[in-house]
């Protein structure tokens, strides 16, 4: 029997040392700690499927919270019983005592790890739900207040109405006007649009 660790954080920028900590007071070597930078919302994950082939029967495997295993529910659900019913391993969340697999083997303690465990993998999908609509919320806020998402605009010289008189006049190309600009092809067939808009 091996002992294993999964971490999981949402992003790139964001810090999983606190999960990290926790399995380094469980002792787990850092070989069997498999940690991914990834969406909970399915189970594709680099790490995470790496760690399903090391896998065995009697292994035990740690996470801090059910939602850095996922933040959807059917899915956790349905993982959660891959790993302890098909693979025979046990799961043990480490904030949530009741989530210990090895100590509740009996009836009334399958049915109370799965209750608990159907309203954590519920409210994991719940704070993903929110944390989108938060996001939502938070870009119209910014664009509302004025701020631009993307790549900066890019800027037009005062001249760009003569040089596209001369460009309609074939006196010059759009080739010659996207240099003299340092514009895209893109942008210059936007802003001559814009211009006979208004």
């Amino acid at each position: 029997m091996k002992n294993y660790a999964y971490i999981r954080v949402s992003s790139l920028d964001q810090n999983e040392s606190r999960q990290l900590r926790a399995m380094a007071e469980l002792a787990i070597p850092k070989g069997n700690i498999y940690i991914d930078k990834q969406s909970g919302k399915d189970f594709n994950r680099y790490n995470y499927q790496k760690l399903l082939q090391r896998l065995m029967p009697g292994d035990l495997l740690y996470i801090l919270s059910i939602d850095r295993l996922g933040r959807n529910y059917r899915e956790i659900q349905n993982q959660w019983r891959y790993l302890t019913e098909e693979r025979q391993i046990d799961i043990c969340v480490i904030d949530m005592p009741l989530l210990d697999t090895r100590r509740y083997k009996d009836l009334l303690g399958t049915f109370i790890s799965d209750l608990v465990l159907q309203v954590l993998s519920f409210v994991a999908e719940s704070e993903r739900d929110n944390i989108r609509k938060r996001q939502a919320q938070g870009i119209a806020a910014a664009k509302a207040r004025g701020t631009r998402f993307g790549r900066p605009e890019a800027k037009i010289p005062k001249n760009f109405k003569q040089l596209v008189n001369k460009w309609r006049n074939n006196k010059l190309t759009c080739e010659e006007i996207l240099q003299t600009c340092q514009i895209s092809k893109a942008t210059f067939y936007r802003r001559v649009r814009e211009m006979e808009i208004s």
